[in-house]
Protein backbone atom coordinates (compact mmCIF):
# COMPACT_ATOMS: atom_id res chain seq x y z
CA UNK A 1 0.00 0.00 0.00
CA UNK A 2 1.04 3.82 -0.09
CA UNK A 3 0.50 5.60 2.83
CA UNK A 4 -0.62 9.58 2.28
CA UNK A 5 2.49 11.94 3.46
CA UNK A 6 2.19 15.27 2.86
CA UNK A 7 4.13 16.88 -0.34
CA UNK A 8 5.33 20.23 -0.73
CA UNK A 9 2.45 22.34 -2.47
CA UNK A 10 4.61 23.31 -5.38
CA UNK A 11 4.50 19.73 -5.93
CA UNK A 12 1.13 19.08 -7.11
CA UNK A 13 1.77 19.94 -10.78
CA UNK A 14 0.23 17.83 -13.47
CA UNK A 15 3.16 18.56 -15.40
CA UNK A 16 5.42 17.19 -12.97
CA UNK A 17 3.20 14.03 -12.32
CA UNK A 18 3.84 13.65 -15.99
CA UNK A 19 7.28 13.61 -15.20
CA UNK A 20 7.41 11.34 -12.61
CA UNK A 21 5.02 8.41 -14.70
CA UNK A 22 7.79 8.53 -17.66
CA UNK A 23 10.37 8.28 -15.05
CA UNK A 24 8.68 5.33 -13.65
CA UNK A 25 7.83 4.03 -16.85
CA UNK A 26 11.73 4.17 -17.97
CA UNK A 27 13.29 2.74 -14.49
CA UNK A 28 10.52 -0.67 -14.53
CA UNK A 29 11.91 -0.71 -18.52
CA UNK A 30 15.74 -0.21 -18.28
CA UNK A 31 16.09 -1.12 -14.65
CA UNK A 32 14.39 -4.46 -14.02
CA UNK A 33 15.55 -6.77 -11.04
CA UNK A 34 17.64 -9.13 -12.54
CA UNK A 35 20.18 -6.05 -14.47
CA UNK A 36 20.04 -4.31 -11.27
CA UNK A 37 21.47 -7.75 -9.36
CA UNK A 38 23.62 -7.36 -12.17
CA UNK A 39 25.02 -4.11 -10.90
CA UNK A 40 24.84 -5.64 -7.16
CA UNK A 41 27.56 -8.02 -8.22
CA UNK A 42 29.61 -5.60 -10.08
CA UNK A 43 29.70 -3.20 -7.60
CA UNK A 44 28.58 -0.87 -10.22
CA UNK A 45 26.34 0.84 -12.64
CA UNK A 46 27.19 0.04 -16.06
CA UNK A 47 28.03 3.17 -18.07
CA UNK A 48 25.21 2.63 -21.27
CA UNK A 49 22.32 2.95 -18.47
CA UNK A 50 23.98 6.24 -17.91
CA UNK A 51 23.73 6.96 -21.55
CA UNK A 52 20.26 5.57 -21.32
CA UNK A 53 19.26 7.99 -18.44
CA UNK A 54 20.92 10.79 -20.14
CA UNK A 55 18.46 9.74 -23.68
CA UNK A 56 15.46 9.92 -21.41
CA UNK A 57 15.92 12.91 -19.66
CA UNK A 58 16.62 11.95 -16.40
CA UNK A 59 19.80 13.86 -15.93
CA UNK A 60 20.50 17.65 -16.41
CA UNK A 61 16.85 17.75 -15.82
CA UNK A 62 17.37 21.18 -13.56
CA UNK A 63 20.54 22.64 -16.42
CA UNK A 64 19.20 25.46 -18.92
CA UNK A 65 18.16 24.31 -22.11
CA UNK A 66 21.35 26.58 -23.47
CA UNK A 67 23.55 24.26 -21.70
CA UNK A 68 22.46 21.30 -23.24
CA UNK A 69 19.90 20.16 -19.94
CA UNK A 70 16.25 19.73 -19.81
CA UNK A 71 15.51 23.35 -18.72
CA UNK A 72 13.90 21.85 -15.28
CA UNK A 73 14.07 23.49 -11.71
CA UNK A 74 14.65 21.66 -8.55
CA UNK A 75 10.81 20.03 -8.16
CA UNK A 76 12.50 17.87 -11.23
CA UNK A 77 15.41 17.08 -9.37
CA UNK A 78 13.05 15.81 -6.63
CA UNK A 79 10.77 13.58 -9.44
CA UNK A 80 13.84 11.56 -10.22
CA UNK A 81 15.47 11.24 -6.55
CA UNK A 82 11.98 10.06 -5.40
CA UNK A 83 11.42 7.33 -8.48
CA UNK A 84 14.85 6.23 -8.05
CA UNK A 85 14.78 5.41 -4.41
CA UNK A 86 10.98 4.38 -4.40
CA UNK A 87 12.05 1.60 -7.34
CA UNK A 88 14.95 0.65 -5.72
CA UNK A 89 17.42 1.29 -8.29
CA UNK A 90 19.88 1.24 -5.99
CA UNK A 91 23.44 2.09 -7.28
CA UNK A 92 22.33 4.91 -9.65
CA UNK A 93 23.58 7.64 -8.39
CA UNK A 94 21.16 10.35 -10.44
CA UNK A 95 20.73 12.48 -6.96
CA UNK A 96 24.77 12.99 -6.71
CA UNK A 97 25.00 13.79 -10.23
CA UNK A 98 22.11 15.80 -10.68
CA UNK A 99 21.72 18.02 -7.11
CA UNK A 100 25.29 17.70 -5.23
CA UNK A 101 28.01 17.48 -8.32
CA UNK A 102 26.08 19.44 -11.37
CA UNK A 103 25.11 22.94 -9.74
CA UNK A 104 28.92 23.25 -8.75
CA UNK A 105 29.78 23.69 -12.41
CA UNK A 106 26.38 25.15 -13.05
CA UNK A 107 26.31 27.96 -10.24
CA UNK A 108 30.16 28.48 -9.73
CA UNK A 109 31.88 27.45 -13.13
CA UNK A 110 32.58 30.17 -15.73
CA UNK A 111 30.57 30.45 -19.15
CA UNK A 112 33.08 28.81 -20.77
CA UNK A 113 33.19 25.85 -17.90
CA UNK A 114 29.20 25.65 -18.41
CA UNK A 115 29.07 25.27 -22.14
CA UNK A 116 32.45 22.87 -21.40
CA UNK A 117 30.79 20.55 -19.62
CA UNK A 118 26.97 20.69 -18.90
CA UNK A 119 25.77 19.79 -21.86
CA UNK A 120 27.73 16.30 -21.52
CA UNK A 121 26.71 16.30 -17.75
CA UNK A 122 23.23 16.49 -18.99
CA UNK A 123 23.13 13.44 -21.22
CA UNK A 124 24.70 10.79 -19.80
CA UNK A 125 28.19 10.63 -21.63
CA UNK A 126 30.09 12.03 -18.42
CA UNK A 127 29.50 10.88 -15.05
CA UNK A 128 30.15 12.93 -12.04
CA UNK A 129 31.92 12.58 -8.82
CA UNK A 130 33.31 15.01 -6.23
CA UNK A 131 36.29 13.86 -4.46
CA UNK A 132 36.48 15.66 -0.70
CA UNK A 133 36.91 13.17 1.99
CA UNK A 134 40.94 11.78 2.37
CA UNK A 135 42.10 8.97 4.28
CA UNK A 136 43.35 11.30 6.79
CA UNK A 137 40.17 14.05 7.00
CA UNK A 138 37.08 13.12 6.35
CA UNK A 139 34.25 15.78 7.55
CA UNK A 140 36.95 18.17 8.56
CA UNK A 141 37.15 19.77 4.74
CA UNK A 142 39.86 22.26 6.00
CA UNK A 143 42.62 19.31 6.86
CA UNK A 144 42.74 17.84 3.59
CA UNK A 145 45.94 17.73 2.45
CA UNK A 146 45.73 17.14 -1.22
CA UNK A 147 47.01 20.38 -3.04
CA UNK A 148 47.19 21.84 -6.30
CA UNK A 149 49.99 23.68 -6.97
CA UNK A 150 50.40 26.36 -9.67
CA UNK A 151 52.48 25.15 -12.73
CA UNK A 152 52.89 27.04 -15.71
CA UNK A 153 49.62 27.81 -16.88
CA UNK A 154 48.14 24.98 -14.74
CA UNK A 155 47.96 23.19 -11.37
CA UNK A 156 49.68 20.48 -10.26
CA UNK A 157 47.80 17.80 -7.95
CA UNK A 158 48.66 15.65 -5.65
CA UNK A 159 47.08 13.39 -2.90
CA UNK A 160 44.60 10.94 -1.90
CA UNK A 161 40.81 10.62 -2.12
CA UNK A 162 38.35 7.74 -0.59
CA UNK A 163 35.00 6.98 -0.09
CA UNK A 164 33.95 8.85 -2.97
CA UNK A 165 30.56 8.08 -4.95
CA UNK A 166 30.90 7.47 -8.55
CA UNK A 167 34.39 7.56 -7.93
CA UNK A 168 34.96 4.36 -10.38
CA UNK A 169 33.14 5.22 -13.35
CA UNK A 170 32.90 8.80 -13.12
CA UNK A 171 34.23 10.98 -16.15
CA UNK A 172 34.54 14.39 -14.62
CA UNK A 173 36.02 14.80 -10.77
CA UNK A 174 35.31 17.87 -8.72
CA UNK A 175 39.09 17.89 -6.24
CA UNK A 176 38.42 19.78 -2.89
CA UNK A 177 42.70 20.76 -3.16
CA UNK A 178 44.36 23.32 -1.63
CA UNK A 179 45.83 26.03 -4.18
CA UNK A 180 47.97 27.71 -0.89
CA UNK A 181 48.22 25.73 2.13
CA UNK A 182 49.66 28.69 4.24
CA UNK A 183 46.23 30.13 4.03
CA UNK A 184 44.10 27.19 5.48
CA UNK A 185 40.40 27.65 4.79
CA UNK A 186 41.07 30.30 2.35
CA UNK A 187 43.61 28.45 0.48
CA UNK A 188 41.40 25.95 -0.73
CA UNK A 189 40.42 25.68 -4.57
CA UNK A 190 37.84 23.69 -6.76
CA UNK A 191 39.45 21.93 -9.77
CA UNK A 192 38.22 19.62 -12.51
CA UNK A 193 39.91 16.66 -13.19
CA UNK A 194 39.12 14.96 -16.60
CA UNK A 195 40.24 11.22 -15.95
CA UNK A 196 40.62 10.29 -19.85
CA UNK A 197 43.12 13.52 -20.05
CA UNK A 198 45.18 13.13 -16.34
CA UNK A 199 48.04 11.18 -16.89
CA UNK A 200 49.16 10.35 -12.85
CA UNK A 201 45.83 10.01 -12.26
CA UNK A 202 44.68 6.45 -11.08
CA UNK A 203 41.84 4.59 -9.34
CA UNK A 204 41.98 2.47 -6.29
CA UNK A 205 40.21 0.39 -4.90
CA UNK A 206 35.94 -0.22 -4.66
CA UNK A 207 35.54 -0.51 -1.21
CA UNK A 208 33.98 -3.50 -0.24
CA UNK A 209 30.75 -1.80 2.02
CA UNK A 210 27.74 -3.63 4.05
CA UNK A 211 25.65 -2.12 2.26
CA UNK A 212 24.98 0.22 -1.63
CA UNK A 213 25.81 -2.38 -3.22
CA UNK A 214 26.04 -1.68 -6.43
CA UNK A 215 27.20 1.73 -5.77
CA UNK A 216 30.63 2.11 -6.63
CA UNK A 217 32.72 4.05 -3.62
CA UNK A 218 36.67 4.12 -4.61
CA UNK A 219 39.85 5.69 -3.50
CA UNK A 220 41.32 7.86 -6.16
CA UNK A 221 44.90 8.98 -6.37
CA UNK A 222 46.65 12.22 -7.52
CA UNK A 223 50.49 11.68 -8.53
CA UNK A 224 51.19 15.20 -10.18
CA UNK A 225 48.21 15.19 -12.09
CA UNK A 226 48.81 18.53 -14.25
CA UNK A 227 45.12 20.33 -15.17
CA UNK A 228 45.17 23.37 -17.05
CA UNK A 229 43.98 26.33 -15.43
CA UNK A 230 40.76 26.85 -17.19
CA UNK A 231 39.91 23.54 -15.43
CA UNK A 232 39.86 25.57 -11.75
CA UNK A 233 36.04 26.20 -11.03
CA UNK A 234 35.06 29.64 -11.29
CA UNK A 235 38.71 30.56 -12.47
CA UNK A 236 39.59 32.02 -8.80
CA UNK A 237 41.63 30.54 -6.23
CA UNK A 238 40.72 30.69 -2.69
CA UNK A 239 37.10 30.12 -3.39
CA UNK A 240 36.51 26.63 -2.88
CA UNK A 241 35.88 26.40 0.63
CA UNK A 242 32.89 29.18 -0.17
CA UNK A 243 31.85 27.44 -2.58
CA UNK A 244 31.51 24.14 -0.33
CA UNK A 245 29.54 26.02 1.96
CA UNK A 246 26.93 27.15 -0.38
CA UNK A 247 26.08 23.70 -1.98
CA UNK A 248 26.51 21.76 1.37
CA UNK A 249 22.89 22.52 2.59
CA UNK A 250 21.71 21.32 -0.36
CA UNK A 251 23.59 18.31 0.00
CA UNK A 252 22.52 17.41 3.41
CA UNK A 253 19.34 18.35 2.60
CA UNK A 254 19.19 15.88 -0.63
CA UNK A 255 19.90 13.48 2.01
CA UNK A 256 17.29 14.35 4.40
CA UNK A 257 15.05 14.00 1.85
CA UNK A 258 16.15 10.30 0.78
CA UNK A 259 15.79 9.13 4.01
CA UNK A 260 12.29 10.50 4.36
CA UNK A 261 11.35 8.34 1.25
CA UNK A 262 13.49 5.19 2.77
CA UNK A 263 11.24 5.64 6.04
CA UNK A 264 8.22 5.97 3.58
CA UNK A 265 8.86 2.94 1.40
CA UNK A 266 9.88 0.82 4.33
CA UNK A 267 6.60 1.33 6.00
CA UNK A 268 5.01 0.56 2.65
CA UNK A 269 6.90 -3.30 2.29
CA UNK A 270 5.97 -4.02 6.19
CA UNK A 271 2.30 -2.66 6.41
CA UNK A 272 1.55 -4.96 3.31
CA UNK A 273 4.03 -8.05 5.10
CA UNK A 274 2.19 -7.91 8.20
CA UNK A 275 -1.14 -7.99 6.83
CA UNK A 276 -0.04 -11.03 4.39
CA UNK A 277 1.85 -13.00 7.04
CA UNK A 278 0.13 -15.11 9.85
CA UNK A 279 1.27 -16.33 13.15
CA UNK A 280 -0.95 -17.83 15.80
CA UNK A 281 -4.23 -17.73 13.06
CA UNK A 282 -3.98 -13.93 12.33
CA UNK A 283 -2.21 -11.77 10.27
CA UNK A 284 0.59 -9.97 12.22
CA UNK A 285 -1.02 -6.45 11.57
CA UNK A 286 -4.34 -7.44 14.14
CA UNK A 287 -1.84 -8.16 16.83
CA UNK A 288 -1.68 -4.73 18.88
CA UNK A 289 1.72 -4.67 19.42
CA UNK A 290 2.35 -4.44 15.73
CA UNK A 291 -0.45 -1.75 15.29
CA UNK A 292 1.23 0.68 18.00
CA UNK A 293 4.35 0.05 16.39
CA UNK A 294 3.54 0.70 13.17
CA UNK A 295 1.44 3.74 14.21
CA UNK A 296 4.77 5.32 16.18
CA UNK A 297 6.71 4.84 13.31
CA UNK A 298 4.19 6.17 11.05
CA UNK A 299 4.10 9.05 12.77
CA UNK A 300 7.58 9.89 13.57
CA UNK A 301 7.83 9.32 9.92
CA UNK A 302 4.96 12.17 8.84
CA UNK A 303 7.17 14.82 11.12
CA UNK A 304 10.36 14.40 9.57
CA UNK A 305 8.84 14.75 6.32
CA UNK A 306 7.23 17.79 7.37
CA UNK A 307 9.95 19.79 8.79
CA UNK A 308 11.57 18.44 4.98
CA UNK A 309 9.13 19.95 3.23
CA UNK A 310 9.57 22.87 4.86
CA UNK A 311 13.39 23.02 4.34
CA UNK A 312 12.51 22.15 0.65
CA UNK A 313 10.28 25.28 0.25
CA UNK A 314 13.50 27.34 1.83
CA UNK A 315 15.61 25.85 -0.54
CA UNK A 316 13.50 26.68 -3.73
CA UNK A 317 13.46 30.39 -1.65
CA UNK A 318 16.96 30.42 -1.65
CA UNK A 319 16.74 31.13 2.47
CA UNK A 320 17.77 27.21 3.60
CA UNK A 321 20.70 27.88 5.73
CA UNK A 322 23.66 25.94 7.19
CA UNK A 323 22.38 25.30 10.84
CA UNK A 324 18.86 24.34 9.63
CA UNK A 325 19.62 21.84 6.95
CA UNK A 326 22.06 19.96 9.47
CA UNK A 327 19.09 19.42 11.77
CA UNK A 328 17.13 17.73 8.43
CA UNK A 329 20.19 15.88 8.11
CA UNK A 330 20.11 14.84 11.48
CA UNK A 331 16.60 14.44 12.41
CA UNK A 332 15.63 12.52 9.26
CA UNK A 333 18.79 10.22 9.05
CA UNK A 334 18.72 9.09 13.13
CA UNK A 335 14.83 8.44 12.17
CA UNK A 336 15.40 6.27 9.10
CA UNK A 337 17.45 4.15 11.16
CA UNK A 338 15.15 3.27 13.91
CA UNK A 339 11.98 3.04 11.32
CA UNK A 340 14.12 0.80 8.80
CA UNK A 341 15.02 -1.39 12.34
CA UNK A 342 11.69 -1.92 13.67
CA UNK A 343 10.47 -2.69 10.59
CA UNK A 344 12.99 -5.58 9.70
CA UNK A 345 11.85 -6.94 13.38
CA UNK A 346 8.15 -7.09 12.05
CA UNK A 347 9.49 -8.97 9.27
CA UNK A 348 11.29 -11.28 11.69
CA UNK A 349 13.42 -14.33 10.25
CA UNK A 350 12.90 -13.16 6.90
CA UNK A 351 13.81 -9.12 7.37
CA UNK A 352 16.79 -10.75 7.77
CA UNK A 353 17.04 -12.46 4.17
CA UNK A 354 18.56 -10.22 1.45
CA UNK A 355 15.71 -11.46 -1.25
CA UNK A 356 12.97 -9.50 1.15
CA UNK A 357 13.61 -5.69 0.07
CA UNK A 358 13.61 -4.72 4.09
CA UNK A 359 17.14 -6.35 4.30
CA UNK A 360 18.59 -4.57 1.60
CA UNK A 361 17.00 -0.90 2.97
CA UNK A 362 18.46 -2.22 6.33
CA UNK A 363 22.57 -2.01 5.16
CA UNK A 364 21.34 0.85 3.03
CA UNK A 365 20.07 3.17 5.23
CA UNK A 366 22.98 2.73 7.75
CA UNK A 367 25.58 4.89 6.19
CA UNK A 368 22.98 7.90 5.76
CA UNK A 369 24.01 9.09 9.70
CA UNK A 370 27.92 9.08 7.89
CA UNK A 371 28.29 10.45 4.50
CA UNK A 372 27.57 14.24 3.68
CA UNK A 373 28.57 14.75 7.49
CA UNK A 374 27.84 12.54 10.62
CA UNK A 375 25.57 12.57 12.50
CA UNK A 376 28.11 14.17 15.52
CA UNK A 377 29.02 16.86 12.99
CA UNK A 378 25.59 17.97 12.06
CA UNK A 379 25.12 18.35 16.20
CA UNK A 380 28.76 20.84 16.34
CA UNK A 381 27.26 22.43 13.42
CA UNK A 382 23.56 22.92 15.00
CA UNK A 383 25.34 23.60 18.78
CA UNK A 384 27.35 26.53 17.27
CA UNK A 385 24.34 28.82 15.86
CA UNK A 386 22.63 27.85 19.73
Amino acid sequence: MRLSFPQPAFMDDPELRMFADSVGLFLDRNAPPERTARWREAGEVERDFWREAGQAGLLGVSVPAEYGGQGGDFRHDLVVVDQVTRKGVDGFAASLHNVIVTPYIQLHGTEEQKRRWLPSLSNGERVAAIAMSEPGAGSDLQAIRTTALKDGNGYRINGAKTFISNGAIADLIVVVAKTDPSLGAKGVSLLVVEPHEAEGFRRGRKLDKIGNDAQDTSELFFDDVWVPAQNLLGAEEGRGFAQLMAELPRERLLIAITSAIVMEKALETTIAYVRDRKAFGQPLFDFQNTQFTLAGLAAKARVVRSFVNECIDAAVAGTLDGPTSAIAKLQATETEWEVVDACLQLHGGYGYVNDYPIARMFRNSRVSRIYGGSSEIMKLLIARAL
